[in-house]
Formats: structure tokens, C-alpha cells, sequence
């Protein structure tokens, strides 16, 4: 007599665990169910547990200002099929992570196949922003992880690396939303390590390891940027430093041009301009900003920000026309790293424009470039807000209009002060600035008195 099988079967997929339905088995809610093997496929292929993956969608959540809810009772009920179609957003977040369409990951709605489901055409902004999930190598098809961790002869393959830059997307998430944390500077320095680990643990083909020193110094430059924005300058410079050395054994220009562009805004928040156009000027000479006219635009643009350090107004005005020629020509569709696509447009480049016009002097040009930035920001971009919006208070301080710019100052958000040291460093010298204009004005007394309270309710 055959024996009929189980109806609940506990079953490790590479380094989780989930209960798995057999066919014909019962959810609990009447309703017979097959575990979604697509997506424990795809779990498993990247490395991810329950948890893991939780915690890349709670990511790109919270970028989106919404809470992170998503637990691995949330992922637990995706795999045993019990949540056939998730929410809207979570679906948004699960193609963003895998970089594939939520058909691919065994998702569909009621009464559809997931084989024949496409989904929805339109592009989504975080997602058109943040799913080319790479460091800047393109891997073929990903390679399985094996269930029980590496050996000594296992082969390393391409899913090993898309691995950690399904991590390094949540990442990169995080750090636009919070920015300057020593949280992320910490999480994007271990997936480095973890990347060296790999190729310590077995054999590999030359195109692997390459993309692996290539996701080290990515991740290292995240690391290093993390720090420039924390204002954590000694450990910026061992940075670059270490992701320098890792870029060139990797011998992808496009992590190069990254790491010394990090590196000309690393000298020029020191106030070394010299030796920020210097890193920078390598940067801008790389085949990449000669092949991509979005690097190239990039490239511009943050010279532009340099010279302005230097007073060299008709420096900055050339710099920032040919910034913004090479930005008009870039195609959105030609494929880019995700760290590029994550921040570098339109609002990035009036953003720059404006650090450049700040330091030269020209506050009423600098104030129609945070306007613009500010109205062209992706709503994800909580950091860069916030900078830019203390670097408009401090234009409209400069043109001496007290009110907008107290008003202007005050708009950002009081967390943001006590997590984010660039920010709290501006509106220090904006309170500075305000006393030397204007010492007994009713205005200064009103931002002491902000600032007063401030400090009261968060000590």
C-alpha cells in the first residue's frame, strides 16, 4: 500500500529553513496549497534567510516613507504559499531585491497562473532607480549556493555575487534615506570583508574573482562615503585607501571613477581643493566618463563644486555647462551601477551647482539652484534633502532675508539633527553666520530659542 506523504515537511533551503507543503496539503484555512518554489529558488540563490529578506524589503519601505512591517512570518507565508499576491508595495520591493518581475518569484493574483501573469508595465521610480543591482560588473546567470556553506574546493560562482549585491541594494536604500551613519559605514565594510572571504573559499573563474574585488571596493567606497558623511574623515582616508588598491585589482573603471570621485568630495570637505581637483580630475579621465556621458556629467558637475572652493566663478560656470550638455545627451535606458542610478540626475546636479555658488558668494544663484534641486528630488532622498535645504537657508541668510531663511532652516526635520553630523554642522554655522549678521535681531533670538529647546527635549 503506498504511503500518502506528509502533510507538513520542516525542509533547509541553503540557510534557512521553511515548512514546506506538499501537494494536496492543507494550509489550515481550507485551502490546499503548494509551497511557492520559485521564490524559495530564489532565496536560495542568493544566500538570503527569512529574516535577510525581511529586512532588504523593510528597507526599501521605509525609503518610501512607509513603515517596514515585513517579518520573516511575513516571508514565511510567502513560501508556503498562504500569501499568494502580496501588497503592492511588498511586490515592488521583492522585484527590486531579486531584479526580476514578480511572476518570476511564483506571485500572482487570484485566479491567475504565476506563468502567465506579467504584471504591471509602468515603470516605478525606486524601482527604475534601484534595480540594477550591481556594483558596476555584469554577471551571467547566477550560479546556486550550495545548502551547507562553502568548502574548501567549492567553486565560487556568479550567484555568489549576486548575493551580496541583492544586500549591497538594501544597503544603498538606507544610506539615502539616513545617510552618514557609522551603521552603514559598519554593515558596508563587512559585506567588503565577506566579499574577500569568497575568494578564500574555493576555485573560481578569473571573471568572478574580478567581480568580486570589484564588489569589495564598492562596498569599501560605501563605507568610505558613509564616513565623509558622518564627518569621520581619518577613517574616510583609510577608506579610500584600502578601496583604491581593491579597484585596481579588479580592473573595473567603473568602481575607479566611484572611489577617486568619493575621494575629490573627501579632500574637498577637508578644504584640500588642490588636491581635490587632483582625485577628482582622475576620476573624469577614466574610459568610463570618456564612454558614459552620465559619468561624464557627474564627473563635471562635482569639479564645478571644487572650484567654487577655489573662487574660480568662471571655472564653475564652464564646468557646470559642460556638466549639464553631457547630462542631456546620457540615455536613461543605457544600463548604470545601482549607486549611480541611486542618486545622479537633474536634482544632483542643481544640488552641486549650488554647493559651487555657495562658496563662491553668488547667494541668489545658489538659491535658484536649491529651489530647483529641491523641487526635482525622487521622494526617497531624505539626506540629500535635508543638506540641501540648510545649503538654501545659508543662500537666503547670505542675501540677508532673516525670515525665509530662520523658516527655511527650521523646515528640516528635528531627527535629522541628532543622526546626521553634516547636517547638524551646517545649521551650527547657520547659527553662527545669523549672530555675525544680525546679533541682537529678533531673529536670532528666535533661533536660539529653537535650537534651546531642541537640545531640552533630546538630552
Amino acid at each position: 500500500m503506498e504511503e500518502k506523504p506528509e502533510q507538513h515537511a520542516s525542509e533547509p533551503t541553503g540557510n534557512f529553513t521553511v515548512v514546506r507543503f506538499c501537494p494536496g496539503g492543507m494550509t489550515g484555512y481550507g485551502e490546499t496549497v503548494e509551497g511557492n518554489q520559485k521564490l524559495m529558488s530564489r532565496m536560495d540563490e542568493a544566500g538570503f534567510t527569512q529574516n535577510e529578506l525581511a529586512e532588504a524589503v523593510n528597507a526599501y519601505l521605509r525609503a518610501l516613507g512607509q513603515d517596514g512591517t515585513v517579518s520573516d512570518r511575513t516571508v514565511r507565508n510567502w513560501l508556503t504559499g498562504r500569501t499568494r499576491w502580496p501588497h503592492s508595495r511588498q511586490r515592488e520591493a521583492l522585484e527590486t531585491v531579486f531584479n526580476c518581475r514578480i511572476a518570476e518569484l511564483g506571485f500572482a493574483p487570484r485566479g491567475e497562473q504565476a506563468s502567465s501573469f506579467s504584471g504591471p508595465t509602468e515603470d516605478r521610480v525606486l524601482r527604475r532607480h534601484f534595480i540594477s543591482a550591481s556594483a558596476g560588473v555584469t554577471l551571467t546567470a547566477a550560479s546556486p549556493i550550495p545548502a551547507h556553506g562553502h568548502t574548501a574546493q567549492q567553486r565560487v560562482g556568479s550567484g555568489d555575487v549576486e548575493r551580496l549585491l541583492s544586500k549591497f541594494t538594501a544597503l544603498i536604500v538606507s544610506d539615502h534615506r539616513y545617510g552618514g551613519q557609522l551603521t552603514i559605514e559598519t554593515q558596508a565594510s563587512a559585506l567588503a570583508n565577506e566579499a574577500l572571504t569568497l575568494q578564500t573559499r574555493g576555485t573560481a573563474s578569473q571573471r568572478v574573482r574580478s567581480s568580486l574585488y570589484a564588489c569589495a571596493a564598492s562596498f569599501t567606497s560605501s563605507a568610505m562615503w558613509a564616513a565623509i558623511d558622518g564627518r569621520r574623515f581619518d577613517e574616510a582616508q583609510n577608506y579610500f585607501d584600502r578601496a583604491a588598491s581593491l579597484a585596481a585589482m579588479s580592473g573595473d573603471s567603473t568602481i575607479q571613477f566611484r572611489i577617486w570621485s568619493h575621494a575629490g568630495s573627501l579632500y574637498r570637505h577637508l578644504g584640500r581643493p588642490a588636491d581635490a581637483l587632483a582625485a577628482n580630475d582622475v576620476a573624469r579621465s577614466l574610459p568610463i566618463a570618456r564612454r558614459d556621458p552620465l559619468f561624464a556629467s557627474l564627473g563635471h558637475a562635482r569639479h564645478a563644486a571644487i572650484h567654487g572652493l577655489t573662487g574660480n566663478a568662471v571655472a564653475v560656470r564652464r564646468v557646470l555647462a559642460h556638466a549639464q550638455e553631457a547630462l542631456d545627451r546620457a540615455d536613461p535606458k543605457e544600463y548604470r551601477p545601482v549607486w549611480l542610478n541611486a542618486f545622479y540626475d537633474q536634482a544632483e546636479l542643481e544640488n552641486l551647482a549650488l554647493a559651487a555658488y555657495l562658496s563662491l558668494g553668488d547667494f541668489e544663484q545658489a538659491e535658484a539652484h536649491a529651489h530647483r534641486s529641491l523641487a526635482l528630488l525622487r521622494p526617497h532622498m531624505h539626506r540629500t534633502r535635508a543638506i540641501t535645504t540648510a545649503r538654501l537657508a545659508h543662500a537666503q541668510l547670505g542675501q540677508v532675508d532673516l525670515e525665509p531663511a530662520i523658516a527655511t532652516a527650521m523646515s528640516i526635520p528635528t531627527d535629522v539633527f541628532t543622526r546626521h553630523a553634516r547636517v547638524a554642522r551646517m545649521l551650527g554655522d547657520f547659527g553662527i553666520k545669523l549672530h555675525t549678521a544680525a546679533p541682537s535681531s529678533s531673529q536670532s533670538r528666535a533661533w536660539d530659542q529653537y535650537t534651546h529647546d531642541f537640545r531640552r527635549n533630546n538630552t
